[in-house]
């Protein structure tokens, strides 16, 4: 077999190797966003929606601001059980592959390399350590102007992205942008 093919094959495995463990790496970044979102309910109606919706995902309020009319919700996330298995699978794959490459070019540590495989769940208590966390989320309502006609409340939110779209499916906020 052509000498150049292990050493190639070797460099792509290596190179796949690093974009997978940059992935099982920022699969517990935090994705803190700020959404604007629009309601047609007032205040007084919306606010007991937003409270309710937050506590039935496990948030408790945290504190209150009276002046700037926003309230913080404080909440333990729980990591995913499904991508703690995929993470794990996908390193699983990673990992044998790297092995059988490693074990094909020096064929004396052949059987050394295969023990790489027994890491793979490593990647998978790294999300689950890493990812369980207490979250806070920023609610601020901001009513309409006395000038204004419209009834519709501006909302301010500063949340994990993910969820910015349950609350937003949930309560049919629209986006301001």
């Amino acid at each position: 077999m052509d000498t150049a093919i292990f050493p190639s094959t070797l460099l792509l495995t290596l190179l796949l190797s690093v974009g997978l463990f940059f992935f099982i790496r920022a699969s517990t970044k935090d994705r803190i966003t700020k959404a604007q979102l629009v309601s047609e309910q007032d205040e007084d109606a919306l606010m007991p929606k937003v409270k309710e919706y937050f506590r039935s995902r496990s948030y408790q309020v945290a504190a209150i601001d009276r002046e700037k009319n926003q309230v913080i919700f404080e909440g333990f996330v729980q990591p995913s059980l499904f991508l703690a298995v995929f993470l794990t699978l996908l390193a699983f794959g990673g990992m044998a592959c790297l092995a059988l490459v490693l074990s094909m070019l020096f064929p004396d540590f052949g059987t050394l390399f295969i023990g790489l495989v027994i890491l793979s769940p490593l990647s998978g208590l790294f999300y689950w350590k890493k990812s369980g966390r207490f979250e806070k989320v920023s609610f601020q309502i901001e009513s309409p102007n006395q000038g204004e006609l419209s009834s519709a409340s501006k909302i301010t939110v500063i949340a994990h992205r993910d969820e910015l779209m349950e609350l937003q499916k949930a309560l049919q906020l629209k986006s301001a942008d």
